[in-house]
């Protein structure tokens, strides 16, 4: 009786599942077709789909999680400029709508409208017509609603790419794409708006990770950074691997001058390579932290249950060595907010950690941003508890602690990972640090980038003194302006001829360094959906859309772009 029962059961199970299945096919066969399909809701994604819609497009919006916006929703109010002028059309727009949010007084719950002060590179000056700080929660609200206003757009959550074989192709076109829950998404044009790239690459386009040799593309700042170069670019001397470095004598092994105890955690015990050559490691990944010292608000920093005092050795031996300052950025945000960054030697930035995770499952993605979450929280909690924190340290950090208003989460944590760089697709133009520097130009502008070439730290290890160094950084500024060329964000024509990819942009490791800013993404984002407009409504490939006809569009609808003329500028 009870083999009968199981036969039974078996057989049941059998034919759910069948049924399934054949629901499934029924439902992709007569899936909805979209004028523009877009996969990522970040602020790249959002602009993208809001400017489809405005030029009349019907359009899909699939965000893998449950929260749009990306990093301009997850903790980033500190919003990385380097020229306000640079920012037109929906980007600005938001900026606007920032500021309309704060104008009015019941959105200050925390502290008087008068009482606050942006600063640094994000302050709002008297008169402009726009705010560059604010709450992630205020971010979330102003983009919905900016979406809402929109009558051609559907938005799904939490549906994730097939990436084994998610991406369906005839030819050279993109028919359809494909989740993880099954759902299928039909389209005339595609917008890969992930920080990841994960579209772009699903769908066989040429990429790269990683930093480039400085040979490769004629560049000087690309590829490792171990020591204090002293080079000059745009007639100003810049520090490579200096800024957020460890004090001098700070000492790697779990038992001070004995190499044969190991090295402490997070240092790799290979040398880096020849100053300048490339390989396939990642500038570090963090959470951009929401504190509030509001009392009311203030959830206390607690003690992760996996806590290991040794993770945190590094930066106690640190302050140790003589560093007295806070190793954070913290810059203010409305309501008794902050925007937290990495800052000096040991800081947020899980550094070496985040090699793994472009090319990773979601499944084992997750798992390493939990890692880079429990590694902050361990060091927030140190930072204000732990007995060998200098005291002055512990009696500021432990006045803060992350809002219970934000996240939804009940701790105050949120889930956007600052992927600071993923893939970077190779197309028929490389962007470089030419470009950033203002002496190579492109003729098809379809945005701006204006922010210093900036690079986080790769890597940890022993110097041949034998003390603990950070690898990686780079900070050279940008004089004006550059023109970001359409080429940078349409794939080679051969690979597809459908699809755009405004944020994993084909160039090189330094020069994504200046443009992977929120604002920028918001702008090529816009852009992308106006040049997949106009080459769907001509029926021709994104790659033969005339650029006179994309640049009076572009203009149209509020972009700004730039060609500057000197000597020594080449125009390409």
């Amino acid at each position: 009786m009870e083999k009968e029962k199981n036969s039974w059961f078996k057989i049941s199970q059998y034919f759910t599942i069948v049924f399934a299945y054949i629901v499934l096919q029924s439902s992709a066969l007569n899936a909805t077709e979209y004028d523009i399909v877009i996969y990522g809701g970040t602020s790249a994604g959002v602009s993208a789909a809001i400017q489809a819609s405005r030029m009349g497009k019907t359009v899909m919006l699939i965000e893998p999680t449950n929260r749009i916006g990306g990093l301009t929703t997850g903790g980033l109010g500190q919003t990385d400029i380097g020229n306000k002028q640079a920012v037109g059309g929906i980007a600005r727009e938001f900026y606007q709508q920032v500021k309309q949010y704060y104008q009015n007084p019941e959105n200050w719950k925390w502290q008087k409208m008068d009482e606050y002060r942006s600063g640094g590179q994000s302050v709002t000056e008297t008169n402009e017509d726009a705010m560059w700080t604010f709450e992630p929660s205020a971010a979330l609200k102003i983009l919905q609603e900016m979406l809402r206003q929109e009558k051609n757009i559907s938005l799904v959550y939490n549906q994730q790419l097939n990436r084994r074989s998610g991406v369906k192709k005839t030819k050279a076109k993109i028919t359809s794409i494909v989740m993880e829950n099954g759902a299928e998404y039909k389209g005339k044009m595609f917008i890969d708006a992930t920080y990841e790239g994960d579209l772009m690459a699903t769908a066989g386009i040429s990429y790269t990770i990683g930093r480039e040799a400085n040979k490769q593309y004629g560049e000087t700042l690309n590829g490792v950074q171990a020591a204090d170069s002293g080079r000059t670019i745009c007639n100003e001397k810049i520090r490579n691997a200096v800024n957020h470095n460890f004090a001098t004598g700070v000492d790697p092994y779990i038992v001070k001058g004995k190499p044969s105890s190991g090295l402490l955690p997070f240092i790799n015990p290979k040398f880096p390579q020849k100053n300048g050559s490339g390989d396939k490691k990642f500038q570090a990944f963090c959470f951009r932290m929401c504190l509030t010292n509001c009392t009311e608000n203030r959830i206390a920093f607690e003690k992760p249950t996996d806590y290991k005092e040794l993770d945190y050795e590094l930066l106690i031996r640190n302050f140790e060595a003589g560093e007295k300052r806070i190793p954070w950025s913290n810059s203010a945000m409305p309501n008794r907010k902050t925007d937290t960054n990495n800052d000096r030697g040991f800081s947020i930035d899980f550094i070496g950690q985040n090699y793994n995770y472009i090319e990773a499952s979601y499944n084992e993605r997750e798992k390493i941003a939990e890692k880079h979450r429990n590694f902050q929280k361990g060091l927030m909690w140190t930072l204000a508890y732990h007995p060998r924190i200098p005291e002055k340290i512990r009696n500021e950090i432990s006045l803060w602690g992350t809002c219970k208003d934000e996240f939804n989460a009940g701790n105050g944590w949120q889930q956007q990972l600052y992927i600071r760089e993923g893939r970077r697709m190779i197309s028929d133009y490389v962007i470089t640090q030419r470009n950033c520097e203002g002496i190579e130009i492109s003729k098809d502008a379809v945005g701006l980038a204006a922010y210093s070439m900036d690079s986080h730290h790769v890597q940890r290890y022993v110097s041949k003194q034998g003390y603990v160094r950070n690898e990686g950084n780079v900070q050279a500024h940008v004089k004006a302006p550059y023109s970001i060329s359409y080429r940078a964000i349409i794939p080679k024509q051969n690979e597809c001829e459908n699809l755009l990819v405004p944020v994993c942009l084909s160039s090189t490791h330094i020069a994504f360094g200046s443009i992977r800013m929120e604002p920028v993404f918001m702008v090529l984002g816009q852009s992308a959906a106006i040049a997949a407009s106009l080459a769907m409504d001509r029926n021709i490939p994104v790659q033969k859309l005339e650029y006179s006809v994309l640049g009076e569009n572009l203009l149209k609808f509020n972009q700004r772009l730039v060609n500057r003329t000197k000597e020594k500028q080449v125009l390409k």
